[in-house]
């Protein structure tokens, strides 16, 4: 993808509100090498390279999730190593794909690095950097990401919660004003 395209789609991004759309149309443009069904992504830059980056089905990224296809440390090593303008450049970037496999949620301001395959059934939690494999089944969390349960308990566990009352449930991505209410008085 050349960098007008690239400039095009981001720009169509930003102008598409619903995550779930912006998922479809990020498929339907074919910016990925691969993005399934029911996915939601927040993000409306399109990454470097984005053909290196395949997404599963049911995968659910939220704001400010980087997928970093690249590196640029090769500009900075060159630029010590290479006193002579004539010298052809010693270090190349560094490229690599990142593969999302399906039932996946990544958190908020969550970095993914290239060369990194993330299983199905995976939770990261928010604020995470990911540079290593994650295997299926896991939820992960911190920087570098590590491995703190499982998905069927965190599934299990969050069965278990009641976070409102079901009378009370929002509106689309409105609260009404009985929920807001509720919520003031349970944490106080």
């Amino acid at each position: 993808m050349n960098s007008f395209s690239r400039f095009w789609h981001t720009f169509r991004l930003y102008t598409i509100l619903s995550s779930g759309k912006r998922a479809n149309y990020l498929r339907k443009h074919h910016i990925f090498h691969h993005i399934g069904n029911n996915c939601t992504i927040m993000e409306r830059k399109i990454p470097l390279y984005s053909k290196l980056i395949s997404i599963g089905s049911n995968v659910h990224l939220a704001s400010k999730v980087l997928l970093v296809t690249h590196d640029a440390i090769h500009l900075c090593l060159n630029a010590l190593n290479n006193s002579d303008a004539n010298e052809k450049p010693i270090f190349k970037e560094k490229i690599g794909c990142i593969q999302i496999g399906d039932d996946v949620f990544v958190g908020s301001n969550t970095t993914i690095l290239y060369d990194v395959k993330i299983g199905s059934k995976v939770i990261i939690g928010a604020g995470s950097v990911v540079n290593k494999n994650i295997p299926d089944n896991s939820v992960v969390v911190g920087v570098p990401a590590k491995v703190i349960g499982t998905f069927d308990d965190f599934q299990k566990k969050r069965a278990t919660i009641v976070s409102y009352p079901d009378e009370l449930k929002p509106k689309g991505h409105s609260l009404t004003k009985e929920l807001e209410k509720w919520f003031w008085n349970k944490n106080n």
